[in-house]
């Protein structure tokens, strides 16, 4: 075997610092996209969907779906725990929107998004969430399921900026 030359040593050594150049930036690149992005996985029966990627920074439009921190609640507590998961739900309703009753539908600039039901199923007393127009920075968010724990309830209300973790396309 031949001896290892000095400009071999010197290509060897900067073969390596490249090596370590790449890895440092590329960690570098991982921890910006985690600070702007993530992975949500639903565990409820109210979204079809059980996997979103989330976009931290991405503002929501009509059909989004959001993730937010839901308000701790009796019931949230009761059903979720006193660390309630992220909800993930779609934006039904923008701001400016009016949201109206009529019996125990519910509808956004005259159009039914929900029906309301006085219990869940455990037979908790659900108290209807908030009309009139949506303020400012604030949407109403909801799901298609009959049991779904949205805007359409009081425990949720409008769901604002503070709230909102990020803007979710679904995957899976």
């Amino acid at each position: 075997m031949a001896p290892v030359t000095e400009p071999r040593r010197q290509l060897h050594r900067w073969l390596a610092i490249g090596g370590l150049a790449c890895l440092l930036a590329g960690s570098s690149a991982l921890a910006a996209w985690r600070d702007e992005h993530a992975i949500l996985i639903n565990t409820t029966e109210s979204l079809p969907n059980w996997a979103f990627f989330i976009d931290k920074h991405r503002r929501p439009q009509r059909g989004d779906f959001v993730v937010f921190t839901p308000p701790v609640t009796p019931i949230i507590t009761a059903h979720f725990g006193p660390k309630s998961p992220p909800f993930a739900k779609r934006v039904y309703g923008m701001p400016g929107d009016l949201v109206t009753r009529e019996g125990n539908a519910v509808l956004i600039n005259g159009a039914e998004v929900a029906r309301l039901k006085p219990r869940t199923r455990r037979g908790e007393v659900l108290v209807p969430g908030p009309t009139g127009r949506i303020p400012e920075h604030c949407y109403y968010l909801g799901t298609a399921h009959s049991d779904g724990l949205d805007s359409r309830y009081a425990d949720i209300g409008f769901v604002c900026r503070a709230r909102i973790i990020g803007t979710g396309d679904a995957i899976l």
